[in-house]
């Protein structure tokens, strides 16, 4: 019953990235059949984004009174209601209300299930789900393109995901007795009270922790936006040319989410954490170098797989460093610090692109690299007899501490 329980929530995971990547593959259709301009797609994305923040700010509250299933499951149908929405609006004015419930949803899944892993299942599991996810953003851009070029409109792109989305919801509604099962023992840690804000700022390494996970979530988000418009003024290379080879650093990282799970049988979240930031490192030298366009494509991908433990060992590491009771409401805080990195610092560096050069790419992102940097080491500081030294595959509470 375990591994059935485990199934459903990779297929969660799934279902997380699903919407993802929708709206930027629709969009140029969506917003002529709307008579907005292009840019109005920033608008709809910074409305899901503030949902997806709010919701993971009140995850530690909504998970301790409802429990991690009922809420991934009710969080999904949200998701699925606003997807659905989508497929029958007519005018751009219903997209911004559906953002609403489309962004609240997705925060709800996201901080509800990274939590509940980290306490339930090893590291691998962390780092293999959050490669699932990536499977569920590769999907819906063919569901869509497959909807486009059969005629059928991007509404019928929306309204396949939001179906399978209605299915995977039923399933979730359907395996709350063993979510219930799966908690019991932690059913203590459970019943705590939500901690107000102010409280969780107060935990030791709280903070550096949320600001690694923002400049994290910055350097990805802005890897991934500008990659391709970097390549096309440094490189001198096709606009087509640098799609496809800018697409790669979202490969890197799926793909070194995958190898990742096997590492963490062997290696330490912390060791993997240290060892993915010195191959991000590696790729911004291999960006910075002035070269031919293939070398600037190697760095990308090389600061991709680099990007690929950090996210899921921090967040697996969260209920030993920071405390079970305490969970929660970090990795809610977390999730809401890295949707800030997400939603605000690629439009920052696209006013820098508009007013200086794109060529300050590799700048940027290595600001916010060392960023993550100095930060990630003080929580190791702060939080030092709390670390695990025992690899990831052991449960949680077999791990030694420092001394």
């Amino acid at each position: 019953m375990i591994g059935l329980l485990l199934a459903i929530i990779y297929l969660s995971f799934i279902s997380l990235g699903l919407p993802d990547s929708l709206l930027g593959s629709a969009w140029p259709i969506m917003h002529v059949e709307f008579g907005v301009p292009v840019s109005y797609a920033g608008i709809v994305s910074m409305i899901i984004a503030g949902g997806t923040i709010a919701s993971s700010l009140f995850s530690d509250f909504l998970t301790k009174k409802l429990g991690a299933g009922l809420v991934t499951a009710v969080s999904i149908a949200m998701t699925a209601v606003a997807l659905f929405g989508f497929s029958v609006s007519t005018q751009f004015w219903m997209l911004i209300v559906l953002a609403i419930p489309y962004g609240l949803g997705a925060g709800g899944v996201d901080a509800a299930l990274n939590n509940y892993v980290a306490l339930h299942y090893t590291s691998k599991h962390m780092s293999w789900l959050h490669c699932m996810w990536g499977v569920g953003a590769a999907i819906s851009p063919y569901v869509m393109g497959f909807a486009l070029t059969k005629g059928t409109g991007w509404n019928q792109g929306y309204f396949i995901i939001s179906m399978i989305q209605i299915g995977l919801s039923a399933i979730v509604f359907c395996s709350l007795p063993l979510w219930k099962k799966r908690e019991s023992p932690t059913r203590e840690t459970d019943k705590a009270k939500p901690l107000p804000f102010k409280s969780i700022l107060k935990i030791r390494g709280a903070v550096p922790c949320f600001i690694a996970f923002f400049a994290y979530s910055a350097l990805e988000s802005t890897t991934m936006l500008w990659a391709s418009s970097y390549m096309v003024d440094f490189n001198q290379i096709s606009a087509e040319t640098a799609a496809s080879y800018a697409s790669m650093f979202f490969i890197g990282i799926t793909v070194g989410r995958a190898l990742n799970g096997f590492l963490t049988i062997k290696f330490s979240d912390r060791t993997l954490i240290r060892a993915g930031q010195a191959i991000i490192l590696i790729g911004l030298i291999l960006i910075f170098i002035p070269s031919v366009a293939p070398l600037t494509f190697v760095g990308f991908v090389t600061v991709g797989l680099g990007c690929a433990p950090v996210y899921p060992c921090i967040i697996h590491m969260t209920p030993s460093v920071f405390g079970k009771d305490n969970s929660q409401a970090m990795i809610g805080v977390q999730m809401a610090s890295a949707y800030i990195g997400t939603c605000f610092m690629p439009p920052l560096f696209g006013l820098i692109a508009d007013g200086l050069s794109v060529k300050l790419l590799p700048v940027f992102l290595l600001f916010f690299f060392l960023l993550m940097l100095i930060m990630h080491e003080l929580v190791v500081k702060k939080t030092k007899k709390n670390q695990p030294l025992c690899n990831a595959e052991h449960e949680q509470g077999e791990c030694k501490k420092d001394d």
